[in-house]
C-alpha cells in the first residue's frame, strides 16, 4: 500500500522497497550447507587414493578387484590407465581411512593370482573369487605412489628375524626362496640376489627367522648346500647333500660360533662370505702355510691342484700348483709341484720351540723325509703326495729351490717302482736269444720225431712189452706160492720158539745148581741172554710174516706201509 503524498499530483503512486530478509532464502542456504557437509564427510570417509604401477593388468578389473591385508578388504581398484609409453599400467585405488597408516615409502603391493611351480601351489582361492591385490605395510614417510612387485615377497614385514647379506663368486642353484638351514632345520629363506659393483661377485640377501636369528654372530660361517655335491678326489667319489629340498631349490647352511669370539659389529651390518662347501671353511681356518717344491720324474697324471699332502696317512697340506718346465741348458723337462704345509694341522708337543718351522722340516729332509706319489683311489685314478721317512733313500735334489722355495726330495711311487721292475724284466727278456732257443727246440722235436718213427725203436718197444709180460707171469707164480711158504715157515718158527723156551728153562735150572763164582756160571748166563735175544727176533719175524706174508720175496715193507 502507498500513502498519498501532498506534494505529488493527484493520482500518482509512490513505490517503497522492504529492507528486511526474506525467509524464503533459508531453504537454499540450508541445502547448500548440508551439501557441503556431505561432500566433506564423504571425502573424509573415502580414505586415501593411491596409484600403483603394474607391468600388466591381468585379472584386474576396475570396480571389482579388491585390495586386502591379511585377507581383509581395505580398498578397491577404481580405474586403470596406461603410462605415456604404454609399457606399464597405472592402477588407481581407493583405500579405507583406517588403511592410511599402512602407506609408507617401503610399503609393498603385489597381485595374488593362482600359481603352480616346483615350490608348490599358491593362490588357489583366486580361482573362485578372482585376483586381488595384497599389501604389506612398511615404515618411513607417508607415500601414495607405488610400484607393484612381480612376485609375492618371501618374508613379510610382520615376521620377526634378521636380514643378512652374503658375498659369493658363483650363485649356483640358489634362487629366491631357497632355504637357509641350521643343523638341518630350515631357519630362513633367500630373499634375493644382485650383482656387485665390481661385476665379479654376487650379493645374496637372506632372512633368518626368530628364534634362529639369535644363533647368527659376527663369526658365523655360511656355506652353499645346493644340489648334489659330487666330487672326485684322491679319496674317491664323494657325494654330499643336505635334503631333497636343497637338491631341488638350492640352500644355505650356517653355524653358530661362541659370542665371546664374535666381532663387535652387529650381524646385520656384516657382509658374510658364502663358501662353496664346509671343507673350504675348514681349509680357511689354517692361516699359517709353508710352501715347498717337489720334483717328480715320472708322469703326474691324476695329480691335481687341491690334492692332499699327507704325512703317515694324516693330511698336513695341499697341492697348490702343478706345471711343466723346460731346461734349455740340457734340453730336458722337469715337473715341479708346489705344495703348502699347514703347520696348524700338527699338534706341537714341544712348547719351547716351533716343531713345524721350515728349519725343522729341512732337518727332517736330511734325516730321510721324502715325497712320493700314491694312488688315493683305484676307481678314479686320483693321486696324492705322501710324505714319510725313508732314511735308506739318498736325497736327490734337482734344484736349490723354485723361486726361493725349499725342496723336498722325491722317490719313485708304488706304480713307478712296478713299472721300473717290469721294464727291467723286459730288458732282460729282450737279451735272451729267443731265435736260438727256437732253433734248438725245433732240432729237439725233429730228433724226437725221428727216434719215435725209427723201425728199430718200434722193435725195441715190442721186446720191452714182451719182457714185461714175462715178468708179470713170474710175479703171479711167486704170489701163489707165498701163502704156503709163509705157513710152513711160520710153523717152523713156532716150533723153534718152543724149543728156545725149553732151552731157556733148562739153562735157568742149570744156573740155579752152579756156583755163582764159577766161570761156567758166567757162560751159562751169557748163553741164556743170547737165547732170549734170538727168541725175541724170531717172535718179531713171525709177527712180520703174519702181517706181510710176501715179505719173504719182496722184503720188509717201507716205513708207513701196513
Amino acid at each position: 500500500m502507498t500513502d498519498a503524498n501532498p506534494d505529488l499530483p493527484d493520482g500518482q503512486a509512490v513505490v517503497k522497497q522492504r529492507r528486511s530478509f526474506s525467509i524464503v532464502w533459508l531453504i537454499p542456504l540450508l541445502t547448500l550447507c548440508i551439501g557441503v557437509w556431505l561432500i566433506i564427510k564423504t571425502i573424509n570417509e573415502q580414505g586415501p587414493e593411491i596409484t600403483i604401477t603394474l607391468s600388466t593388468a591381468e585379472g584386474i578389473e576396475a570396480g571389482k578387484t579388491l585390495i586386502k591385508y591379511k585377507d581383509v578388504k581395505i580398498g578397491m581398484v577404481k580405474a586403470l590407465k596406461f603410462t605415456k609409453d604404454f609399457k606399464h599400467v597405472i592402477l588407481t585405488a581407493r583405500l579405507d581411512p583406517a588403511a592410511e597408516s599402512f602407506l609408507h615409502r617401503d610399503t609393498r603391493f603385489w597381485v595374488v593370482r593362482p600359481k603352480l611351480s616346483l615350490r608348490g601351489v599358491s593362490g588357489l582361492s583366486t580361482l573362485v573369487s578372482g585376483s586381488y591385490i595384497e599389501i604389506d605395510p612398511g615404515h618411513g614417510a607417508a607415500h601414495y605412489r607405488f610400484t607393484a612387485l612381480e612376485e609375492a615377497p618371501i618374508i613379510k614385514s610382520d615376521v620377526d628375524g634378521m636380514r643378512i647379506t652374503l658375498l659369493t663368486d658363483k650363485l649356483g642353484s640358489l634362487d629366491i626362496g631357497s632355504p637357509v638351514y641350521y643343523q638341518g632345520i630350515q631357519a630362513g629363506e633367500v630373499l634375493g640376489y644382485e650383482l656387485s659393483n665390481d661385476k665379479h661377485s654376487i650379493f645374496v640377501h637372506a632372512f633368518v627367522r626368530a628364534p634362529y636369528d639369535e644363533l647368527v654372530h659376527g663369526n658365523s660361517h655360511f656355506w652353499n648346500v645346493s644340489g648334489i655335491d659330487l666330487s672326485v678326489s684322491a679319496d674317491g667319489l664323494e657325494l654330499h647333500t643336505t635334503s631333497l629340498q636343497s637338491m631341488l631349490y638350492g640352500g644355505i647352511a650356517f653355524d653358530s660360533q661362541a659370542v665371546a669370539d664374535s666381532p663387535g659389529e652387529k650381524p646385520e651390518d656384516i657382509v658374510f662370505s658364502l663358501f662353496a662347501n664346509y671343507d673350504e671353511i675348514i681349509a680357511k681356518t689354517y692361516t699359517r702355510k709353508f710352501r715347498f717344491v717337489v720334483f717328480f720324474d715320472g708322469s703326474v697324471r691324476g695329480l691335481s691342484v687341491g690334492a692332499p699332502v699327507e704325512f703317515k696317512g694324516i693330511q698336513v697340506g695341499l697341492v697348490t700348483d702343478v706345471r711343466l718346465e723346460f731346461d734349455s741348458s740340457n734340453a730336458s723337462f722337469r715337473i715341479p709341484v708346489i705344495i703348502e704345509i699347514e703347520p696348524e694341522r700338527i699338534v706341537e708337543s714341544n712348547v719351547d720351540g716351533d716343531v713345524t718351522s721350515i728349519q725343522v722340516l729341512a732337518s727332517l729332509v736330511s734325516r730321510g723325509l721324502r715325497a712320493q706319489l700314491q694312488t688315493g683311489s683305484l676307481l678314479t685314478g686320483q693321486l696324492y703326495i705322501a710324505l714319510d721317512m725313508h732314511p735308506e733313500s739318498p736325497a736327490r735334489l734337482l734344484a736349490k729351490g723354485d723361486k726361493g722355495l725349499p725342496e723336498i726330495p722325491s722317490i719313485a711311487g708304488g706304480f713307478d717302482q712296478i713299472t721300473t721292475s717290469l721294464q727291467s724284466i723286459l730288458a732282460k727278456l729282450d737279451k735272451v736269444q729267443t731265435d736260438k732257443i727256437g732253433e734248438d727246440l725245433a732240432a729237439l722235436m725233429h730228433g724226437s720225431n725221428a727216434l719215435i718213427n725209427d723201425p728199430s725203436a718200434k722193435h725195441l718197444m715190442e721186446e720191452l712189452h714182451a719182457t714185461l709180460g714175462s715178468f708179470r707171469h713170474v710175479i703171479e707164480a711167486l704170489d701163489k706160492q707165498t701163502e704156503p711158504m709163509a705157513e710152513n715157515l711160520n710153523a717152523a718158527l713156532t716150533a723153534g720158539r718152543k724149543t728156545l723156551d725149553q732151552a731157556e728153562i733148562t739153562l735157568r735150572n742149570i744156573n740155579d745148581t752152579l756156583d755163582p763164582a764159577s766161570p761156567l756160571q758166567y757162560r751159562v748166563n751169557q748163553l741164556s741172554q743170547d737165547l732170549s735175544d734170538m727168541a725175541r727176533a724170531i717172535r718179531s719175524f713171525v709177527d712180520l710174516l703174519e702181517r706181510h706174508p710176501n715179505a719173504v720175496i719182496f722184503g720188509k715193507p717201507q716205513s708207513g706201509e701196513q
